[in-house]
């Protein structure tokens, strides 16, 4: 059976540098939240010289609007956003020193460059298991942008959390990758 990696963020560039296309990780520790609105304003800050109102340098986004929490739980159903919403910003974003992004579906050539520029990472979480998955969130807290609602930023706290890499340092694309497997 293939091993199963376990990460702890921040991420640095040796531990990035590790992971390729097709692995199973278990994250623990605190990561982020946002979606396109979040990624646009933090994305204008950049553009105006002015501090973002989370730490991103070897830090993780997970791209999720949550539901409400019901009650005795930290979130409500928190399953991935289509990530090539935020594929606008995603490379800004890694240039500043982001590492770990995580999200649903293919990205776009431009993100993928930046990844390998960058060497960041571009996780997979299941769609259509936010129920699931909010299980493995212990905490979580609105940091910035509560305006947003669901959209807003939060640092959450997660417990082996399951993600696949799709896109590595490397240039590689698990999406391309399983399609060519089973080409003729």
């Amino acid at each position: 059976m293939e091993e199963i990696i376990r990460l702890t963020p921040p991420l640095n560039d040796e531990v990035v540098a590790g992971l390729k296309s097709g692995d199973r990780v278990l994250i623990s520790g605190t990561i982020y939240t946002g979606r396109d609105a979040a990624h646009k304003r933090l994305v204008d800050l950049l553009d105006r010289g002015e501090p973002l109102p989370i730490p991103i340098k070897g830090e993780i986004i997970f791209f999720v609007g949550p539901t409400p929490p019901p009650p005795g739980r930290a979130i409500g159903a928190a399953g991935p956003t289509t990530s090539y919403r935020m594929d606008p910003y995603s490379p800004r974003l890694l240039a500043e020193g982001l590492k770990g992004m995580i999200g649903k579906g293919a990205r776009s050539q431009e993100v993928r460059d930046a990844i390998v520029k960058y060497r960041g990472i571009y996780f997979a979480a299941v769609g259509g298991a936010g129920a699931l998955l909010s299980q493995r969130i212990k905490k979580a807290e609105i940091v910035a942008y509560e305006d947003l609602g669901p959209e807003a930023i939060r640092r959450i706290e997660v417990e082996d959390f399951p993600v696949v890499v799709v896109n590595d340092i490397h240039g590689n694309d698990l999406f391309e990758q399983g399609v060519a497997a089973y080409r003729r």
